[in-house]
């Protein structure tokens, strides 16, 4: 059994109608109708057939509502990464918040110390500079 690998974004342009492979794979990378329509218009009968069955199905209620389910879960997947992102990018204010909070207390601190060696050096030289 051998197995094949496409890269269908990667195809180049279609030229050759006698390439079944190459047909097959156009349709299957098609995104648009007017891909659809180039292919149509090639007069390929199977593609033909295969592109009207495409578009009985695709107008199908079913396909439609099948369509809209999994636009819908799309967009519920994409909310919830997005409001798990934020969960993290506010704890981690959250975090740093609490870290500088930390920082600026100590540095208030030592602050107030500084200033009451600074008051007891006064002090000091004023002691010392009266008994002179």
């Amino acid at each position: 059994m051998v197995l094949h690998f496409y890269e269908l974004k990667k195809l180049p342009p279609l030229a050759n109608t006698d390439n079944g492979r190459d047909l097959w794979l156009k349709l299957f990378n098609a995104e648009t109708e007017e891909e659809l329509t180039k292919i149509e218009e090639m007069g390929v009968s199977l593609m033909c057939e295969a592109i009207a069955a495409y578009r009985h199905v695709a107008a199908s209620p079913e396909f439609r509502e099948m369509e809209r389910v999994r636009s819908k879960t799309r967009h519920d997947e994409a909310q919830a990464i997005y409001h798990v992102e934020q969960r993290g990018v506010e704890r981690a204010n959250a975090n740093w918040q609490g870290v500088v909070l930390e920082k600026d207390t100590l540095i208030a601190s030592q602050a107030t110390e500084n200033t009451e060696l600074r008051l007891q050096l006064a002090k000091l030289q004023a002691q010392l500079n009266n008994s002179k």
